[in-house]
């Protein structure tokens, strides 16, 4: 994990843990984890979380040294591939850190919620997304990073659940993306 990327992850496992706030990393520092680290300049969590308690997530970020953004300060949740979003940020010497969390709202969020993994990441251990969910999300986002995330996944891990990818990958209209990726899986 980038160095950068330490202090932000383990703020946020150790706040989630705090607030009783169910969570599990995605983005790229799971397919670090299941697959080929690659430098990435975020961290990204799902989180199951009441929209009524965003604003007790945001103060508590903001006592940790985060600023949420004006757009999300104001009530403002984004919307990325039909998944909602929030944001706080990191200001650090240079640049800046974000910390997206997704809010589990859909049938597929709340199985990724559920078949997460306790497992350890770098020095520390917390709930990561499954090789097979980590799969789905990066298919649902279909950007050119995402599909050699998924390769990465696949050389690394080896044989996974096609059944469960198909299944999800069916009700979130990727089905084409997955077929396409598991034939070229099979040909290196």
């Amino acid at each position: 994990m980038e160095e950068d990327l330490n202090e932000p992850f383990l703020d946020f496992v150790d706040l989630f843990e705090a607030m009783k706030i169910p969570y599990v990393l995605i983005g790229g520092l799971a397919v670090g984890v299941h697959g080929i680290p690659r430098p990435t300049h975020d961290v990204d969590f799902t989180i199951v979380l009441d929209r009524s308690k965003i604003k007790e997530l945001f103060e508590a970020s903001e006592e940790l040294g985060y600023a949420v953004p004006a757009e999300y300060e104001g009530g403002w949740i984004d919307d990325v591939s039909g998944m909602s979003l929030v944001r706080v940020r990191k200001w650090m010497p240079g640049k800046s850190i974000d910390v997206d969390m997704f809010l589990a709202e859909s049938r597929f969020q709340k199985s990724l919620i559920e078949r997460r993994e306790f497992v350890q990441v770098e020095d520390s251990h917390a709930w990561v997304a499954t090789p097979e969910d980590l799969i789905i999300l990066k298919l649902v986002a279909g950007r050119p990073r995402d599909i050699g995330d998924i390769m990465d996944i696949f050389l690394v891990q080896g044989q996974l659940d096609e059944t469960y990818l198909r299944k999800w990958a069916e009700e979130l209209a990727v089905t084409d993306r997955l077929e396409r990726i598991l034939a070229e899986s099979r040909m290196e």
